[in-house]
């Protein structure tokens, strides 16, 4: 006799697996107010499916936390490395604020498990999901700044950061920003960069190119520069800094691997 396929799936359903309190003393951090604490922990997926109760998602805590964590790196780096280019420190705050990085710092805190989340989304692997894992580590400082301030914000991520540091050291420094978005472009989407003059400005004796990276026929960024290569690395530091802030604006061809580029 034929099963009855409700009986399938004998899964049981937690919006999350971590309680707050429990979360909490994983963080070492008590929030005052445990209702920032909780839409910090809340994934659009289960706000969805519980919007007739005015269920807030975190996505305008994650813009906040991403906003914090941008200003920390870059305030950290500014004071640690006096003799720092502009250019290195953009490399490697991208670097040590980009998706694969923030998700480590998320998942070494169990985020995921504490995040509440929709029943499809959960189902399908969202809990360990780096993109949502790493929204859910920018809500979280967010959070931890309304609650407590900037300086608790410091006290909780600047360790994080780091033993993360030495790791991206090296690669943000001494690899150039050009060869570090072809890595990119090519890992995850199968297209290599290309970058195309597209004018000058200035007189001639100071002279300043425009250059835009394009992956395959789309601009991705523009750079400026008093050389054509120097315009270039312009070009690929701008989009490396795009992609650490989700913001670069590229549609991947359905034939090349597609990502979530949040970061």
């Amino acid at each position: 006799m034929a099963q009855d396929d409700n009986t399938t799936d004998t899964t049981e359903y937690k919006p999350a697996l971590i309680d707050p309190e429990a979360f909490q003393t994983i963080l070492g951090v008590q929030f005052e107010d445990s209702a920032v604490l909780e839409r910090a922990l809340t994934h659009r997926s289960y706000a969805n499916e519980n919007a007739p109760d005015g269920v807030q998602n975190n996505e305008r805590l994650e813009f906040l936390g991403d906003a914090i964590l941008d200003f920390i790196v870059a305030d950290m780096l500014f004071r640690r490395f006096p003799n720092m280019t502009e250019g290195e420190m953009t490399r490697v705050r991208a670097a040590l604020v980009r998706t694969e990085a923030l998700a480590k710092l998320g998942a070494e805190c169990r985020i995921g498990e504490a995040l509440r989340m929709g029943r499809g989304e959960e189902r399908s692997g969202g809990r360990e999901r780096e993109t949502n894992v790493c929204r859910a580590f920018e809500a979280l400082i967010g959070a931890i700044y309304l609650d407590k301030g900037l300086e608790t914000v410091r006290d909780f991520v600047i360790p994080r950061f780091n033993a993360l540091q030495d790791s991206v050291m090296d690669d943000a420094i001494n690899k150039d920003p050009r060869s570090q978005f072809q890595e990119w472009a090519q890992a995850v989407h199968g297209i290599t960069p290309t970058f195309h003059v597209t004018g000058t400005d200035g007189p001639e004796h100071e002279i300043e190119f425009v250059v835009e990276a394009h992956l395959g026929a789309q601009s991705v960024a523009e750079g400026r520069g008093r050389s054509k290569r120097a315009a270039a690395q312009s070009a690929a530091t701008t989009a490396l800094d795009l992609l650490s802030r989700g913001r670069l604006q590229f549609t991947a061809p359905e034939s090349a691997q597609t990502d979530d580029d949040h970061r």
